[in-house]
């Protein structure tokens, strides 16, 4: 019976550590999401304002070249981040990969020349300090298998 424990855990351990390509998926919605709404951002500074009165504006929007990228971006991001949900909880990949945040935050300021306070660093660096703790733990949680009556 012990015996059978301790090769439980065994897999258990082993089956959900990250392997390098569950790394790369990770660091693909890391890196999508940020990319992505930066090209966003990027696009929408040159489209404009777009409200509910003047719903033209938002097709103008589609056509443009920053917003498509943005989008095709998004749409690999999207990719990955069902790939990573596939093999991880939901409670484990968004907490993990927030480190985007920093990325976007770096684009932000450096690219598109926002002003980003010193209480949103704060906060993006809980964000960080948060991701290190999520990160400790494991990446699927583990159900009791049912007892066969």
């Amino acid at each position: 019976m012990l015996a059978e424990k301790q090769k439980d855990e065994r897999m258990s351990s082993t089956h959900h550590t990250l392997t390098p390509q569950r790394w790369l998926i990770l660091i693909c919605v890391m890196v999508g999401a940020a990319v992505g709404d930066f090209l966003l951002a990027r696009g929408m500074q040159q489209v404009g304002v777009i409200d509910l009165h003047h719903l033209g504006t938002l097709f103008a929007a589609v056509g443009n070249p920053w917003v498509i990228c943005g989008i095709l971006v998004l749409l690999g991001f999207m990719a990955c981040n069902i790939t990573a949900l596939s093999w991880a909880d939901v409670s484990f990949v968004y907490p993990a990969t927030a480190f985007g945040n920093v990325i976007t935050a770096l684009l932000s300021k450096f690219f598109l020349h926002e002003d980003i306070s010193k209480s949103r660093w704060l906060g993006i660096s809980l964000i960080v300090v948060g991701v290190g703790f999520v990160a400790q733990g494991p990446s699927r949680t583990e159900h009791a298998a049912e007892e066969k009556s």
